[in-house]
This record gives C-alpha cells, structure tokens and sequence, in this order.
C-alpha cells in the first residue's frame, strides 16, 4: 500500500475528498443535487484551472505568485476589448477572449524570461512581476464595471449535451493534462525540476523548458479569469487576489512536491476540490470563517511533512 501511495500521492488526496464529500453530505442532503453540484463546481473551477498551470512551473522546481494578478489582468482586458468592439454579437466576445489569452501569453512569456534568461530567483521575480500585473490591472480598469455581453455569462452557466459547461471545462483541462503527460516536455520538465544540472548535461534546453511552464501557468490562470468573468459577468482590478496562495495550497495537497521533480495536474485538481470542499464543511457546520484558513493551513504543513517522511523513504 505505502508503494502505491508513494507512486500515486494524489489517492491521499482523493480518499480525504471523499470524506469530505460524505461529510458536507450528511452536513448539507442537498449537496447532491444536480444545482447544488453544479453551483459549487462554478466556484471551484477557478482555482482547479489555476492549479494544473501552477503544477508545471512547481514540477520544474520554480514557483509563480503572479497568477491571482495574471488573472486580474486577463479579465480587464477582456471586459475592455469587448466593450472596445462593442454591440452583443459573437464578435466582441471573440475579441475579448483573444486579448485576454494574449495578455495571458505576454505575462507567462515575461515571467519565464526573467526567471529562465535572466536567472532571477522565481519567488521573489513573480512577487515583483504580481505587483507589475496588479498594477497594470488597474490602469486598464480603475474600478470594477463593464458588464459583458449577456451571451458571455447565459453560456458559461449552459448546459451541453445534458453536462453544465462548467464540468465540460474541467474535463477539458483534465484531458490537456493527461495528454501533456505522455508528451516529452513533461518528461523534460521533471527532469529539470528533479536536477537542473544533470538535465543540463543531457542536452535539454533549460530555459525553453522554464520558460514553457510559466507560459502554460499563466495561460491556465487566463482561463481561469475567463471563467471568473462568466461567473461575475463583468470586470474587476482586484479579481482572483487570493489565487496564488491557494493554488499553490492546492499542488501541494496534490502531491507535487515543491522541491520539483515530481508530481502532477491530476493530484493538483484533487487538491483544489479538497479545498473547495473544506470551506464548505466549516459553512454548514457553523463554524467560524476564520477557521477556513487555519484549517487550510494545518492540511498543508501536514501534506508538505508527508511529502518529506515519503521522499526520505
């Protein structure tokens, strides 16, 4: 059993979210109803989205605190690009979508060049470049406003095929993750996590390597943002503030180690939904809010000191 774990950290992950499931079940009978499922996927989807791109740049043993002002940036620039085209017809949504996943590419390609070219250290390099976005955020969009088209939001709380559009995306983050999994990049990225200068004496390309990881995680926070406008129908500077941390929460309850070198998205969605799940176990229960956090934090240094006692065996 402990092999399997060892190999497969995330099925921790999995068995305390259906605990929690069960828990917030007999907390709250109404949890399995298809509304109710569908409205607490529409709040966790975000932060699953955020982590899965946040899981690659941990994989390559750097981090990224600038996803939760990435995300803020898409979304003003989405909301401005729309509003820019003007009228409600398919063209000014396609237009802010194109703007914001540009943003999105433009912020990940800066991050990884910083990091990757220049050789800054990651923490400090996103810290700075969070503020950069944040501020930029604001620039773009002083206040919160500029309601999107009302096709924007009616599709993104839709039904296709019978499934919410909301579990569609996720499904479609899952499955760019497995795919991404048999590809070689992930194999070079956790080669490059796991030993920078071995990876180096094999011929890889460190800073493409790099610099495609912080990409991908400021793309998965683009499209986070894009769902955080369906959900808000609107624009706001301050969106997703508390993204970073959460996210990064969220890849370590996966299983993905901070050192670098291993783990996985998949780990990292379980992650999100366990979280997700965790404050809504404290809400019905009645317990404090303040007590959201500090739970979170409690499951995190237990998930990073099993992560240690794991890779000491």
């Amino acid at each position: 059993m402990s092999a399997v774990v060892r190999s497969r950290p995330w099925l921790l992950t999995l068995i305390a979210l259906a605990v929690l499931v069960a828990v917030n079940t007999a907390l709250q009978p109404s949890f399995v109803q298809p509304a109710v499922l569908q409205s607490n996927l529409t709040t966790f989807l975000p932060l699953a989205l955020v982590a899965i791109g946040q899981t690659y740049v941990v994989m390559g043993g750097d981090i990224d605190l600038s996803v939760g002002a990435i995300a803020a940036l898409v979304n003003v620039v989405t909301v401005s690009a729309i509003a820019a085209v003007g009228g409600d017809g398919l063209t000014p949504i396609i237009a802010g979508l194109a703007a914001g996943l540009a943003t999105a590419v433009v912020c990940g390609v800066i991050n990884g060049v910083l990091v990757a070219v220049l050789r800054l250290q990651a923490i400090v390099t996103t810290f700075a470049t969070g503020i950069v976005f944040a501020g930029t955020a604001l620039f773009v969009l002083p206040q919160a406003g500029l309601p999107v088209p009302e096709a924007f939001w009616r599709s993104y709380g839709a039904t296709l095929a019978g499934l919410p559009v909301v579990l569609w995306i996720l499904l479609a983050g899952l499955a760019f993750a497995l795919f991404l999994a048999r590809r070689p990049f992930v194999a070079h990225l956790t080669a490059v996590g796991g030993s920078r200068v071995g990876a180096f004496q094999t011929g890889l390309s460190l800073s493409r390597v790099r610099i495609g990881a912080f990409v991908l995680s400021a793309l998965f926070a683009g499209f986070a943002a894009l769902c955080l406008t369906g959900e808000t129908a609107s624009g706001d500077p301050l969106l997703g503030q508390s993204l970073a941390l959460s996210s990064i929460s969220a890849v370590v309850l996966g299983g993905t180690a901070l050192s670098g070198g291993s783990g996985g998205p998949v780990g990292s969605i379980l992650g999100a939904l366990v979280l997700g799940m965790i404050g809504n176990v404290i809400f019905f229960a009645g317990l404090p809010f303040a007590w959201q956090t500090l739970v979170q934090g409690l499951i995190v240094l237990a998930a990073l000191a099993g992560g240690v006692l794991v890779t000491r065996r």
